[in-house]
Parts: structure tokens; C-alpha cells; sequence
């Protein structure tokens, strides 16, 4: 089936998964580009609608052997699906899995952000988390949702590579952490220049990037302070979270000594 006019009402659908609530309600959200779409294809995610422009009739194949409905679509159309200035051929709606928080965490590294509300951030987060060897991410209260058009674009796929956890009531699941015998690290600014001990069940939290961690996430958590020789007092959220990130999985994997 072509679609040619921007005002098809299935057009108009997909444009809802841009706002959060139109996400909610259909419980699907939207990526664009060719490197995302192959990614959920080769993630195994469950693709619902896809929209190709002329030309690409092996991805098109592709996608109706993963049992997406496929449309062909104007470039006009395209760019009305699209949340960027540029977009390219392709792009699809995607079915949201949501990860029930766990009774117990698997062992790993876990990476918890609290009330990180910056989109980019998130996504690079995400990224980042993934190509360390992070089992998941949990998110607390407050944070950005990761599937967001810019956390999606930010993340590069990593999204559909390890778990996400979203939860209403962090302070509980990080208790349930700590019970677990995680090994708790927050970045905060009063804390230690050395991490601590750190062993196969770490959990590093990231706080907002404007007032940091909470006093409550934070009294559950050995403080750490990124070790810095310049002028700046702080990073950015997820600068701060790749060193972080990196230090633990690095000790983790055995390429560093305590």
C-alpha cells in the first residue's frame, strides 16, 4: 500500500507517538533511519508498521518477514513521520516491551539513574551502559522516557540490548539492591576520590543534572567524586556516567586492578 497524503490518518497516528501520552496509549513508540530499524530487526524486536520511500525493496522484504505491515510512502509523508529536519528512507512504529522490576536483580553491573531528565543524556546513558557489559538500567521517578524519539536516536539501538526498568518508588528498589549485596556508587560531590571495593553485582547511580543524587538515594550509596585537575567543579550527567561506567567495568571485567 502507498501512502501519499500527509493527512492520512495513519500518518497521523504515528505522529501521537512523538508525546508521551499517544505512547502510553498504544504501547508502541517511533524510530527512524536505517541503522535503528536494521538494529530492532536484528534485536528481534516486535516492528508493527513500517514506512519505506521507493527504491528499498529488500528492506521492505525484510521487514515483511518480521511481520511489520509495511507502507510505501512520498517524501513528503516521510518527513511528517519524521522527528528530524532530514530523515532518512525508513522509519517504524515499534512495539514497547516493558521489563517487570525483578525480585532479584541479575548479577552484573546495573546502572540507575535518578530523576536524569535530559533526553540526550539518557540516551547516551543507554549507549554507554550497553557497550560496557551493563545487565540494565533503572529508572527512578522523574527521568526522561527512554522511548522518546531523541533517547531512541541517542541510544543507537542499545535500548533493545539490555533490560529497561522503570519504576515510581526508587528509594524501594534501591534497598532491594542493597539487600542484594550490590556493591552501591553514587557520584556526588562530597565523596571519596577512590571507588570502593567493587565486586561482580554493582549498581552506579547517576543523579540530575542540576541538583545531583538525592539525600535520601545518596545515604544508601558509597560517595564517590570523579578525581578532576582543572577548573570545572562538575561534568555532565552522562559524561560523568561513561567514567563511572567504564571504571567499574573495566575492574569488573578483570582490565583493571583495584
Amino acid at each position: 500500500m502507498k501512502i501519499e497524503s500527509t493527512q492520512n490518518e495513519r500518518v497521523k497516528r504515528v505522529r501521537e507517538l512523538m508525546n508521551s501520552k499517544g505512547r502510553k496509549h498504544t504501547g508502541l513508540h517511533f524510530i527512524e533511519g536505517e541503522r535503528l530499524v536494521r538494529e530492532a530487526v536484528v534485536s528481534g524486536a516486535a516492528i508493527v508498521e513500517a514506512f519505506i520511500e521507493e527504491g528499498h525493496e529488500l528492506m521492505a522484504a525484510v521487514l515483511e518477514g518480521c511481520g511489520a505491515q509495511v507502507f510505501t510512502v512520498s517524501r513528503p509523508v516521510m518527513e511528517k513521520l519524521a522527528a528530524t529536519n532530514t530523515p532518512q528512507w525508513v522509519c517504524a512504529t515499534v512495539k514497547t516491551e516493558a521489563s517487570e522490576l525483578p525480585q532479584y536483580y541479575p548479577s552484573g553491573l546495573i546502572v540507575v539513574l535518578d530523576c536524569v531528565q535530559d533526553p540526550g543524556n539518557l540516551g547516551t546513558i543507554i549507549r554507554t551502559a550497553d557497550a560496557m557489559g551493563a545487565v540494565g538500567i533503572l529508572l527512578g521517578e522523574g527521568c526522561a522516557d527512554p522511548y522518546a524519539p531523541k533517547p531512541i536516536r541517542s541510544a543507537m539501538g542499545s535500548i533493545y540490548h539490555l533490560s529497561i526498568w522503570q519504576t515510581d518508588n526508587l528509594a524501594q528498589e534501591l534497598k532491594k539492591l542493597y539487600a542484594q549485596d550490590f556493591t552501591m556508587i553514587c557520584g556526588h560531590l562530597k565523596g571519596k576520590a577512590e571507588l570502593p571495593e567493587i565486586k561482580q553485582k554493582c549498581a552506579i547511580v547517576i543523579g540530575n543534572e542540576g541538583n545531583g543524587v538525592s539525600e535520601q538515594t545518596a545515604d544508601l550509596c558509597t560517595k564517590y567524586r570523579l578525581p578532576m585537575y582543572g577548573f570545572a567543579e562538575s561534568l555532565n550527567a552522562s559524561v560523568a556516567a561513561g567514567i563511572m561506567i567504564y571504571e567499574a567495568a573495566a575492574v569488573m571485567n578483570g582490565k583493571r586492578n583495584q
